[in-house]
């Protein structure tokens, strides 16, 4: 059986030694501000389209389901498509961010 500690040492004087160094990076792979946006973006498309067809079935349609079903599937594309767009800016942020890191380097 082997020894998961150094002999002649205890586990308590080898827990206090502190943690050897290393190169590795602990940077999260996704940046917090986009799962907010993702989240937030979540929650419109799950709250928006219910919202919508609840506020407007007995108010706006007085009774009429279809035309809140409606109302409430035009709600999802929109929140749908703004995602998109949101998305797509960001994507054109991050490539001028990289064209200017570029040209700097290269001056």
């Amino acid at each position: 059986m082997s020894a998961r500690r150094p002999h002649g040492q205890s586990y308590a004087d080898v827990a206090a030694k502190p943690a050897p160094k290393s190169d590795s990076d602990i940077t999260p792979a996704v940046p917090a501000d986009v799962i907010y946006k993702l989240l937030a973006f979540t929650a419109a498309m799950v709250f928006g389209p219910i919202g919508i067809y609840f506020l407007t079935v007995n108010t706006v349609f007085r009774g009429n389901s279809t035309f809140a079903g409606i109302a409430a599937a035009v709600t999802a594309n929109v929140v749908l498509f703004a995602y998109i767009y949101v998305a797509w800016l960001e994507d054109q942020g991050d490539k001028k961010e990289a064209d200017k890191a570029e040209s700097k380097k290269a001056q």
